[in-house]
């Protein structure tokens, strides 16, 4: 009698690693459009740097390249806590750290979008 093997959590490492690259592009897109967007200025003072996100296009892209940096970094971090906060390396209380590391870093993140969109926006 064999048993059938039940594969449980199978591809969810393929939706991250796929997010990670999407947005890493997203974030390299949006790099040569600001080096582009800067070499065209005339100068480079305050006026016209603050000029430059008047345009609806650029507070969008922009704003779309800080929620992607946001979401990158969520992976990321997230990753990392769950590689090294394990049972091994803090036998007290590796479920509790991991969960208030994980809590704090996502509200981190969300202060860092609301306040990115709140300096955005009131240009």
């Amino acid at each position: 009698m064999t048993t059938k093997r039940i594969v449980t959590g199978a591809h969810y490492g393929t939706r991250d690693w796929l997010a990670q690259r999407i947005t890493g592009v997203i974030i390299a897109v949006y790099a040569v459009i600001m080096l582009i967007a800067v070499f065209r200025l005339p100068e480079l003072s305050y006026g016209t740097w603050s000029g430059l996100f008047v345009s609806p296009f650029m507070k969008v892209v922009t704003m779309l390249a800080v929620l992607s940096l946001i979401y990158h970094a969520w992976v990321g971090i997230r990753d990392v806590i769950m590689d090294y906060i394990t049972p091994q390396n803090f036998p007290r209380f590796p479920a509790f750290l991991r969960l208030m590391l994980e809590v704090g870093t996502i509200l981190l993140l969300i202060g860092y979008a609301t306040w990115a969109a709140v300096i955005l926006w009131r240009v």
